[in-house]
């Protein structure tokens, strides 16, 4: 955590940096509360591009193996093996993988899903950055940036979905008035239990609305 002061309209600022962001507080009061949000760019995703990429490679070699009838893998023998079916769904098995790989890389390149979740409190709005897809325009590829924009009055409360089991999940939702529950953390992101906790309970205080914990 670093910290730093310095005067804005004769007023003592101080900017706190935390974790994955940082809080301006004026007059001992918070006036802004911005934190990074990751996306595509992460560990977990590079360690199954490496996966994938040794799985293709497997199955394509075994597959071309049983094409051409040659063992091209020294530590088991696929050339014996029938081309059809057998050596086709192998090297059709190694070519998803390939493709596969191919697009988390591109995902963690362009870092699909991150930026920032901005919590204004003296403009009394919540901003939403995230990347995008890119999009094709004048033949060029672009990223596409999302941005959200919703005001302290829209808000209901704050909600903290805990689901367990085969797929859990672990996502904090911004309720508007109108029905829309808006992901303000990433829906395939586990993040310790207790850190999410006290994450929700000061940006509720910040927005100054109730906090509703669903656990299923």
């Amino acid at each position: 955590m670093q910290d730093s002061d310095f005067n804005v309209s004769d007023r003592t600022s101080k900017y706190v940096k935390v974790e994955d962001g940082y809080v301006i507080e004026q007059d001992g009061k918070v006036v802004l509360y911005s934190e990074s949000i990751s996306g595509a760019s992460r560990s977990s995703n590079y360690i199954w591009v490496i996966l994938l990429i040794l799985f293709g490679f497997g199955f394509s070699t075994a597959g071309l193996s049983s094409y051409f009838q040659v063992n091209l893998i020294p530590f088991r023998d696929f050339s014996g093996i029938d081309f059809i079916p057998q050596g086709i769904l192998l090297l059709f098995y190694g070519t998803a993988a390939f493709l596969l790989s191919f697009l988390i890389f591109g995902l963690i390149r362009l870092d699909i899903g991150s930026g920032k979740n901005t919590f204004d409190i003296e403009g009394q709005v919540v901003r939403l950055t995230r990347k995008g897809f890119p999009t094709l325009a004048s033949f060029q590829f672009k990223q596409q940036n999302i941005y959200l924009v919703y005001p302290f009055s829209d808000i209901v409360n704050l909600e903290l979905d805990i689901t367990d089991g085969l797929n859990p999940t672990r996502i904090i939702f911004l309720c508007l008035k109108d029905g829309r529950r808006i992901p303000l953390t990433p829906s395939n992101q586990l993040n310790d239990l207790l850190f999410l906790e006290g994450r929700a309970i000061f940006i509720a205080k910040l927005l100054k609305v109730d906090l509703k914990l669903n656990n299923r």
